[in-house]
């Protein structure tokens, strides 16, 4: 993977997959420190898997041997003198949370997170994703239950009018939160 939005994903996918009915998703910037962290109430996992899942050659999946998502996202963070930080507990949920020097060389790509955030929501309308994106002094808050809530909730998430409407937004806070960054 070479976007941090597509790390997005991944973790993401792997909450999806745990059951989770609620996933927050975090990128905040402080100076040169990015914090990217994904917390869900989903499934957990024992301590046992939680040390094993940063290594390649552990994976739930049953279509291949090796998981990469986390050593991968493990390495990007440490390449840019960050920590990744994995924690969970069976039957509560899921914590990780990556930091990386936002400045650095090694730092990756921002990519598309307006159509990273576009796609879990056309893929998952029923999961709330709560999508906080700080940049210093800037922000913006996604909630889906506050959509829904504004929808009077008869019209799903994932209705291509919504979807649009999410992507726009997404896409106009994004430019507001990384003109900051230039």
């Amino acid at each position: 993977m070479t976007d941090l939005s597509l790390y997005v994903l991944d973790i993401v996918q792997n909450s999806i997959a745990a059951g989770a009915a609620r996933i927050d998703i975090s990128l905040l910037r402080e100076g040169r420190r990015l914090v990217f962290r994904v917390d869900d109430d989903g499934r957990g996992m024992s301590a046992e898997m939680c040390a094993k899942a940063l290594d390649p050659f552990t994976t739930t999946r049953s279509t291949r041997r090796v998981g990469l998502g986390l050593p991968f996202l493990k390495l990007a963070a440490e390449q840019t003198g960050g920590t990744l930080e994995l924690k969970s507990e069976l039957g509560k949920g899921t914590s990780l949370s990556a930091e990386f020097d936002a400045e650095h060389i090694d730092m990756p790509p921002f990519g598309d997170f307006a159509g990273t955030v576009f796609a879990l929501i056309q893929g998952s309308p029923d999961i709330r994703f709560v999508i906080k994106r700080q940049n210093d002094n800037r922000e913006y808050t996604l909630d889906t239950d506050e959509l829904l809530e504004q929808l009077g909730g008869e019209v799903p998430l994932n209705e291509p009018e919504v979807l649009a409407w999410i992507s726009d937004f997404v896409n106009e806070q994004e430019l507001r939160v990384v003109s900051y960054e230039l």
